[in-house]
């Protein structure tokens, strides 16, 4: 089958590796008809993630239909399915608390000792990202090996088409967790750092959780347009004073609340954000804690902090005081997919959210390389990259071509 792997920094290609095959009676295996590019993705093409390995096959947003099902799998051949890119396996201490992205069968600690040096004990394993994460190969292929199936996967009724579901794989509830975890109660003035797809649909979602005014800041022009298309009021932090601005809009005060959707590869002009990313490009120290340090700042006293841009290491003047002495609450975290598909597939049935808004590419996967580049490089156009891995017939036990 035809995959996209890693080969180092800034270097992924498409490449025919062998297929998937079933390891375990709970394993599926899925004939990818849709997959997306993430903004996460970006942080292995850029090389700030450890723990990847040349040939690791990439991708953690997919759906598409079950091929093969193991007998404990609990999926039915044919079906159309959306995979979380959280492999959780349902019956662990963390999963039996719905906190599915924390599964302590999917990534063994015993052999994860960079993890735990990292993070204190391992997240779930996660598609397509990093031995650090499990090894899993990824969903940016043709077809993909899904373990815990009986957990993971939702099905997508017939006729819904692929991009108006592709996103509860990931940033779509990710997006909705980020507001939820910030706590939003009625009239409630949110800061959202980053318009990138999981920023938007943090604003989308703060909104339908009754937030008066959602500030979404940012540079990109068209990215900011597509916040105003949302209904939120927009600040380009390259013409403003970002903190002052905050101040001014909310009489003083500060928001009620601020969500920091992008993470470790922030940007700004600030000295201490030039010295993160030095550190990070020679390795030492893999996060920029720029925009981590203007939402504490910002935020009011007694406010509220969600952060669901990926952070991966460890960060330089952490500004302590301002979280303790301002009394503010912080909540973070991978995103437990599996809790929050169910009410948000109903959403999109029902047409209360909008999915399908922020796709800019359409590419077939053999295209995949320049959907990277153009996804990093050209921010402002390309929003968000769906890839088709097209029909190509498997070469193993799916078939022979």
């Amino acid at each position: 089958m035809r995959a996209v792997t890693w080969q180092g920094k800034h270097d992924v290609r498409v490449e025919t590796v062998p297929d998937p095959k079933i390891l375990n009676p709970r394993d599926a295996i899925i004939e990818v008809t849709s997959t997306a590019i993430c903004g996460s993705d970006l942080h292995l093409y850029d090389g700030v993630i450890s723990g990847m390995k040349k040939g690791d096959i990439l991708g953690h947003e997919f759906m598409g239909r079950v091929v093969e099902a193991g007998p404990a799998s609990g999926l039915k051949i044919g079906s159309r399915v959306v995979v979380p890119f959280t492999i959780s396996c349902g019956t662990c201490y963390f999963c039996a608390r719905a906190q599915f992205s924390a599964c302590d069968n999917s990534n063994p600690a015993e052999k994860q000792e960079a993890t735990d040096l990292l993070f204190g004990r391992p997240v779930s394993g996660l598609f397509g990202y990093s031995h650090l994460t499990g090894g899993y190969p990824g969903g940016q292929a043709d077809y993909v090996r899904v373990p815990f199936s009986d957990v993971g996967p939702i099905e997508i009724p017939e006729g819904v088409p692929d991009e108006q579901v592709l996103f509860l794989s990931d940033i779509l509830p990710t997006g909705w967790m980020a507001a939820e975890n910030a706590d939003i109660q009625p009239g409630d003035i949110v800061a959202v750092w980053g318009c990138g797809p999981v920023g938007l649909f943090a604003i989308q979602s703060a909104l339908l959780m009754g937030a008066a005014q959602v500030i979404a800041i940012d540079h990109y022009p068209g990215r900011l347009a597509l916040a105003a298309g949302l209904g939120a009021l927009t600040l380009d932090y390259s013409r403003t004073n970002i903190t002052e601005a905050l101040t001014d809009l909310t009489g003083g005060i500060g928001p009620d609340a601020v969500i920091d959707a992008v993470g470790m590869e922030s940007h700004g002009f600030a000295p201490d954000n030039l010295m993160d990313a030095a550190k990070q490009k020679i390795g030492k120290g893999a996060d920029r804690a720029h925009v981590l340090r203007m939402a504490l700042m910002s935020v009011r006293k007694g406010g509220r902090v969600s952060v669901p841009g990926v952070y991966g290491g460890l960060a330089d003047k952490f500004p302590l005081g301002a979280l303790m002495e301002k009394g503010l609450q912080v909540r973070s975290g991978q995103t437990h997919v599996q809790a929050y598909t169910k009410d948000l597939l109903r959403r999109i049935l029902e047409g209360e959210i909008d999915t399908t808004f922020l796709i800019s590419h359409r590419l077939p996967l053999e295209e995949a390389a320049t959907g990277y580049k153009n996804f990093r490089d050209r921010q402002d156009e390309w929003t968000k990259v769906v890839l088709k891995p097209g029909s190509a017939a498997p070469t193993g036990p799916m078939g022979d071509k």
